[in-house]
Order: structure tokens, then C-alpha cells, then sequence
């Protein structure tokens, strides 16, 4: 498991109790942990707890930051403690500090992974397209425009759920007929590559 040095940065400032006390610890694994595994930002709870109202913002951001993709990188990897363990002494984290993070962890290593087996990247399906053609005579800038103007909207579908959502945009006719080319290329693309 390999971390950038902005993370390791945030792991050594987590270390060091001058910046960060031992209950503002514990409270920031807990709520990245938190964050994590209900999907909701909790910064202005994090920056109101009484436990942290001593540190420099700019520190808790770097060490929250640091603390979740931790979190994220060790499920990911399937990462057990005393390699958690030996990545934080390199941080120079204390063995307490350790102790705790690992705690938190392992007892939510399972939830975290299956977090991420949720987490997909799949993009939306067009499964339908309604469209009408209006013609603009004149507009707010211009007394005459005198060009017609196609209003489509596309229903897409999310994988994984059947709800359908809108996306709506306007082009003109040579904007149209550029989209629909680009199309039919991808589509040739799409079946080139299935076929090879």
C-alpha cells in the first residue's frame, strides 16, 4: 500500500500531540470512519467538537484527509493491523495513537470494503429521447435570429436503479447533425472493439 506525501504528511501531524491531542485523535478516526461509512459530510462537525476547537483548521483538514484515505487504502488492500501497525510507526504515531486507529479499523474493515464494492463508476444508459424542433424569430440580444432550434432531452438511467432522470440541452441543426455523427462513430468504435 503506497500513500502520496501529502498523506503521510497528515499521518506524522496526527503523530504529533503539540498539533493534535490525544481525544481530537481519537474523535477524528472515528468520524473519517463515520464519514465513510454513511456517505455524509460531517466538517462543520468536525470542526465544532469541543475535543478540537484547539487545533489550527488547516491541520484537521490535512489529518482528516489523511486519516479517511488511510482508511480507504488499507480495506482496499485487505490490510491487516500490524501492517497498519508499521505504517504508523513510520509516521511516528505513538503506540497509543496506533492502537486506537487500528481499533476503529479492524472493527470496521468489512463495512469499509463493502463501501467500496459499492462504489462503481458505471455511467448512465440512454434509454429514451424526446425532442421538439422551435423556431426562433427573434431573442432579448437580437431582433431577428430566424433560425430554428432543437430541444432535446435525453432520459437516462443510473446502473443499479430504475430511475429514469432528465438531461435537457438545446443546439441547432448543424449542432445536431455533428452530435449524431459522433454517435455513430462511437457506436462503430464501441462494436470494433466487442468483436475483437
Amino acid at each position: 500500500m503506497e500513500l502520496s506525501t501529502e498523506v503521510q504528511e497528515g499521518l506524522q501531524l496526527c503523530g504529533d500531540s503539540a498539533q493534535i491531542s490525544d481525544p481530537a485523535f481519537n474523535f477524528l478516526v472515528k468520524s473519517a470512519c463515520e464519514t465513510l461509512l454513511q456517505g455524509r459530510q460531517r466538517d462543520r462537525d468536525v470542526l465544532d467538537d469541543p475535543s478540537v476547537t484547539q487545533a489550527d483548521p488547516a491541520v484537521l483538514k490535512q489529518v482528516f484527509a489523511s486519516l479517511t484515505t488511510l482508511l480507504l487504502e488499507a480495506a482496499k488492500h485487505n490490510t491487516d493491523s500490524t501492517n497498519t501497525s508499521s505504517l504508523l510507526e513510520d509516521c511516528k504515531m505513538s503506540p497509543d495513537r496506533i492502537e486506537a486507529f487500528n481499533n476503529v479499523y479492524m472493527s470496521n474493515r468489512t463495512e469499509l470494503q463493502s463501501v467500496l464494492s459499492s462504489t462503481g463508476s458505471g455511467f448512465p444508459h440512454i434509454v429514451d429521447v424526446d425532442w421538439r424542433l422551435d423556431y426562433y424569430i427573434k431573442n432579448n440580444h437580437l431582433d431577428h435570429v430566424n433560425e430554428p432550434t432543437y430541444l432535446v432531452t435525453l432520459k437516462t438511467e443510473e446502473p443499479g436503479s430504475s430511475e429514469l432522470k432528465d438531461v435537457q440541452f438545446a443546439c441547432t441543426v448543424e449542432q445536431l447533425q455533428d452530435m449524431v455523427g459522433k454517435l455513430k462513430d462511437a457506436c462503430k468504435s464501441m462494436e470494433k472493439a466487442s468483436q475483437t
